[in-house]
């Protein structure tokens, strides 16, 4: 929360000619350990890890891009001097703004007031947490000297730049319908950024659903096939598909679920943002309603594009090893089969499961946030990415348990003709089968080798995310 706002206060900041030089000058002498007259990239992250716990992971390559304008990979005194004079002028403003009432100090109301503006609703408590980790005097309030000190090596992007720290990301997708997508600043979108996001998710997007695809086989197998008496356990069904088709069987149909994952996001992300002006009025800030709905619709919308795809994908993933050749192959046989009418069975209970996954999944995570930020956060109120990994996955896990029947029923009803023939029953008369044949356990066949896969899907994600981002420009 400390980092939405540090983003929502710092770019707000206009010009303004002070200073002195001596606090730069002791600042950078402390830098240069080896005393040549420049600040290299090594010295200024060393320097910075012993300037507290606020250092955030990746500052000085921001640092180093805004201040080395001759970009010979060093600081000079100048261009360092240069930097932190450009980045007080925006501290300076930033405190004034936040400053409401004008008495020099930064209170817990200010703080409040200025994330509920960007739809972040803080409880007094939480606001006093963010005061804590900057004051240094003990007084739970903050003025110029405290702030400036605190925030002079955290380089701010833009107001909206609240993506990286408590806030769901979904740039990165473990191939379930999450459908609130990540929000870029104006900085991003015009500097090109938005699109190297996007570009580095898809592409760990594809990594973690790789790696868990034979699970996600496994999934559909046992909701297609373990009924009654003819139950699929975990280790008989992995050898059951080997054994049918051997190792590289457990990966049938991934191919397919990566393909979409690229006209999935750029149609959520373009439709989140129309529903997001749509929704707002004069230009104002959405709140968590307005963008919980805007992407519920976008994921609904998304959906209902790469459906076909996703009816491909469940396709693949039941039939027996040379049923088809390929996704070409396989949408031929069931268009001749079928129809088109085909690559829509299921959609409803795929599209009533977006808005609950999505809300619950959001609603878990705000309570696990808040709940650390109430407890446990003491100096600082980042929690570390293990804390965030759990969170996400935690908050992943009770969405899918709360959707999994309706995802159920959407497999069964893909793939009834496919696997035991006749015409497609309706979603009603479906759950009613599964009902009398297998009671309430019935609708949560499959759902083992589903919660065994988000924790290594989410991590796998995050940190394939992480090393791909350097690649391509990114901080």
């Amino acid at each position: 929360m400390l980092r939405w706002l540090r983003s929502f206060l710092l770019p707000r900041a206009a010009c303004q000619e002070d200073e002195s030089y001596s606090l730069y000058e002791a600042l950078f002498d402390k830098l240069d350990h080896d005393g040549n007259g420049v600040v290299d990239i090594v010295e200024l992250q060393q320097g910075l890890k012993g300037l507290g716990s606020w250092f955030i992971v990746g500052s000085e390559q921001a640092i180093f891009k805004a201040g080395d304008t001759n970009k010979d990979s060093e600081l000079d005194f100048e261009e360092f001097v240069q930097y932190l004079q450009d980045h007080e002028k925006k501290m300076r403003l930033a405190f004034n703004s936040l400053d409401t009432n004008n008495d020099g100090v930064i209170e817990t109301s200010e703080v409040i007031a200025a994330l509920k503006s960007l739809g972040i609703n803080a409880s007094e408590a939480q606001a006093k947490k963010i005061l804590q980790s900057i004051d240094s005097d003990g007084t739970l309030t903050v003025d110029w000297n405290e702030w400036r000190n605190y925030f002079l090596f955290n380089p701010a992007t833009d107001t909206d730049d609240i993506i990286h720290f408590w806030k769901r990301s979904t740039v990165i997708d473990i191939g379930e319908s999450i459908a609130i997508p990540d929000e870029f600043s104006e900085e991003e979108k015009q500097s090109g950024d938005w699109w190297r996001r996007l570009v580095a998710g898809g592409i760990a997007g594809a990594v973690s659903r790789t790696s868990t695809a034979p699970f996600e086989r496994l999934k559909v197998m046992m909701q297609v096939h373990s009924s009654g008496s003819r139950k699929m356990r975990l280790i008989g069904g992995f050898k059951q598909m080997v054994k049918e088709g051997g190792i590289i069987s457990l990966w049938r149909g991934n191919g397919v679920n990566i393909l979409k994952i690229a006209p999935e996001t750029a149609l959520k992300f373009g439709a989140y943002e129309q529903f997001k002006k749509w929704l707002s009025f004069d230009g104002a800030k959405i709140g968590n309603l307005e963008r919980f709905v805007s992407g519920s619709l976008a994921g609904v919308a998304a959906q209902t594009c790469v459906y076909p795809m996703e009816v491909l994908k469940t396709g693949l993933a039941v039939s027996q090893t040379g049923q088809y050749s390929g996704m070409i192959d396989c949408g031929k046989k069931l268009l001749k089969q079928e129809g088109v009418r085909t690559f829509f069975k299921g959609y409803v209970p795929n599209v009533l499961g977006i808005i609950p996954y999505a809300g619950i999944d959001l609603a878990v995570y705000e309570l696990l946030k808040n709940y650390w930020l109430e407890h446990y956060a003491e100096n600082s109120v980042d929690p570390g990415i293990m804390i965030l990994l759990g969170c996400c996955t935690l908050s992943n896990t009770c969405g899918q348990l709360a959707t999994f029947p309706l995802n159920l029923i959407r497999t069964r009803m893909q793939t009834q003709a496919l696997v035991e023939g006749g015409p497609t029953p309706s979603m009603i008369h479906l759950i009613q089968e599964i009902y009398h044949k297998d009671g309430k356990r019935g609708f949560f066949r499959g759902v083992t080798p589903s919660l065994i896969k988000v924790l290594p899907a989410v991590a796998i994600g995050c940190v394939v995310y992480e090393k791909v981002k350097p690649h391509l420009g990114l901080t």
